[in-house]
């Protein structure tokens, strides 16, 4: 499932989700899990039980929680963490350190395509651009 994720590209900080303890300090996990929760609560960018589950699906892959725990998730929860997600992935492909307008989308497919970087995030023919959730 594709989600339209262009107004938290193109107006959030990604640090502020996704930061290390070497960036943030001690209290990295803390910190940022709590201002995606904020952000989550403020800005949903999962509203429907189609789009919330297309991230319980997603994440069942990764192998940290097990079927009841992300089956209990909140809707705020589900929303925190794909910010989350969305904010590594930005940082990790160098999206957090440029302007989006200029952003070299043929190299992070290229990166991506070359398993160098995560490939979930993709602009449309329209310019908006999407979180691909899937399993």
């Amino acid at each position: 499932m594709e989600i339209d994720i262009t107004r938290f590209v193109t107006e959030s900080d990604p640090y502020e989700f996704s930061a290390s303890q070497h960036e943030m300090g001690g209290s990295a996990g803390e910190i940022t899990w709590n201002n995606a929760k904020q952000a989550g609560a403020d800005s949903p960018l999962l509203e429907t039980e189609e789009q919330l589950q297309a991230l319980r699906d997603h994440v069942a892959g990764y192998g940290a929680w097990d079927s009841d725990e992300i089956a209990a998730w909140s809707d705020s929860e589900c929303n925190a963490l794909f910010i989350q997600i969305i904010s590594g992935d930005m940082r990790e492909s160098g999206m957090d350190s440029c302007d989006m307008a200029e952003f070299d989308w043929a190299e992070y497919e290229k990166d991506s395509n070359a398993g160098e970087i995560p490939g979930n995030i993709f602009r449309g023919d329209t310019g908006l651009i999407y979180y691909y959730l899937g399993t």
